[in-house]
């Protein structure tokens, strides 16, 4: 059961905060300087009109007209103990006053205490030291050089359907259709197909089928590349991005299995997964078999500390690490481990060990979030599959429960993608912030989210499939 420190609200009040009161001029202003002078990633940008935020509280943000919206997105899957946390909010300014900003060549006692703190939820023994970085790419990046390095091999494999970022290795790395423009098949990245049962390219029929189907995939891959090339495996614990496709149990213990008999160094990505999205610590522990699949290098961000300031970082094994005791790691960035944001990290993990966030964004999965789901997957046709773990859902909308089309195409934009834009549009008019990705919504708020908050956002994407997609 969750904490009582965790956010909670009686059945018979309204969860929706009063609108707040905005400066009108103030935000014309936003949008004209938005719209001038800032370049947004992955758009196209005289198509797109940016959301003005004007602030946010909790699992809330306030729109330009001051209205709140549930964040049902957690913005880009990290805001893990929502909005303001008091806690984090002053340990930020407190480090301010000590110490604002330091060059990482310096001990600093908050970077060592956020490395300790994160080691210390990490399952197993042997992931004892972090190279810290400003992102989830970053992070992705420097693992791949510490594998190359360690083992003398140049290749890397990835799976379909994944995301690691968008610095050079990082975006080679991804398995979704962003890598595409940006593939210049140099960067020696052999994808494979990891488990995915609703849309399985193995033909299977249930998940024992799927994983054991699976495992022989990657082994043969590994075979025809030759063993002896390949430095890494890079794979999401539970890819997120992508599909939020929980892998089926026996699964990342085979890939360990696989990998260690091959001399290849395993990097679980918990970029998205990781500090109590899937209502453990670490999305490898889902199956609660962390400790027997015991990685080589874990890369992490987002929710390490919220987002309240970039913080990345690579975790490395201690035989990984062992390999740069007496040779230089050939990297570095100028604000690794950055006082402010390891400040924001260590008040972060503390506030989650002593609210019981992990364990109620548990509960919210198995109690609440999962249960809505599957009862709106059996009252709306477009509902192909629900599927997810903590506060980490993926709902897959298709034209038909039999063919499993997807309701939009994949990259689709314009006309093509109209029914997402008015489930968007449908979802926002009753006042929920969605996660839209091609033909899914993912039910990703705050690990913080009241249980009656997150009954509202789901009475509100119930109304909002069935005003768009009704028969």
């Amino acid at each position: 059961m969750p904490s009582t420190a965790v956010p909670t609200t009686s059945p018979t009040t309204s969860v929706v905060p009063p609108p707040r009161p905005v400066d009108a001029a103030a935000v014309a202003r936003t949008r004209e300087l938005d719209s001038a002078h800032v370049f947004h990633s992955w758009s196209a940008q005289k198509l797109i009109s940016p959301m003005v935020v004007t602030g946010a509280e909790g699992s809330w943000v306030y729109d330009a007209e001051g209205r709140p919206l549930l964040d049902f997105s957690s913005q880009l899957v990290f805001t893990n103990i929502g909005h303001g946390h008091p806690k984090v909010v002053a340990a930020i300014g407190e480090q301010a006053a000590k110490l604002a900003t330091v060059a990482p060549q310096h001990a600093v006692d908050v970077r060592g205490e956020a490395a300790r703190l994160i080691t210390s939820h990490l399952p197993g023994s042997r992931l004892n030291k972090v190279f810290f970085t400003t992102g989830g790419a970053e992070a992705n990046e420097n693992a791949v050089r510490a594998a190359r390095q360690h083992t003398g091999r140049r290749k890397v494999l990835a799976r379909y359907r994944s995301y690691h970022g968008n610095t050079q290795t990082a975006i080679h790395l991804t398995g979704d259709p962003r890598r595409w423009a940006n593939d210049s098949g140099a960067e020696g990245i052999v994808h494979f197909f990891g488990p995915y049962l609703y849309r399985s390219v193995f033909h299977s029929s249930t998940e024992a089928e799927e994983c054991r189907r699976a495992l022989e995939h990657l082994e043969q891959v590994i075979t025809l590349e030759g063993p002896s090339t390949i430095a890494a495996l890079v794979l999401e614990s539970v890819p997120g991005t992508a599909g939020i496709m929980v892998p089926p149990p026996g699964y990342l213990a085979g890939v360990r299995e696989i990998t260690r008999r091959h001399g290849i160094v395993l990097i679980l990505d918990e970029v998205m997964a990781g500090f109590g999205r899937t209502g453990t610590w670490f999305g490898y522990d889902v199956h609660g078999d962390g400790e027997r699949i015991d990685p080589d290098i874990v890369t992490i961000a987002k929710g390490v500390n919220s987002g309240y300031v970039p913080l990345g970082g690579v975790v490395l094994s201690d035989e990984v690490a062992a390999t740069f005791d007496e040779r230089a790691f050939p990297g570095g960035l100028t604000y690794s481990g950055h006082p402010l944001a390891c400040a924001a990290s260590v008040a972060t993990l503390r506030a989650m060990e002593d609210e019981g966030v992990v364990e109620h964004a548990r509960h919210l999965g198995e109690d609440i979030i999962g249960p809505a789901l599957r009862d709106i997957a059996a009252r709306h046709a477009v509902v192909g599959e629900v599927r997810g773990t903590g506060v980490f859902w993926a709902v897959e909308l298709v034209k038909s429960r039999e063919t499993r089309e997807p309701v939009v195409p994949a990259g689709a934009t314009g006309a093509a993608n109209a029914p997402m834009a008015a489930f968007t549009k449908a979802c926002l008019s009753r006042g929920l912030l969605p996660f839209v990705n091609g033909n899914r919504t993912h039910v990703v708020p705050p690990c913080t989210v009241s249980d009656d908050e997150a009954r509202w956002g789901l009475e509100q994407l119930d109304a909002a499939l069935g005003e768009v997609f009704s028969a």
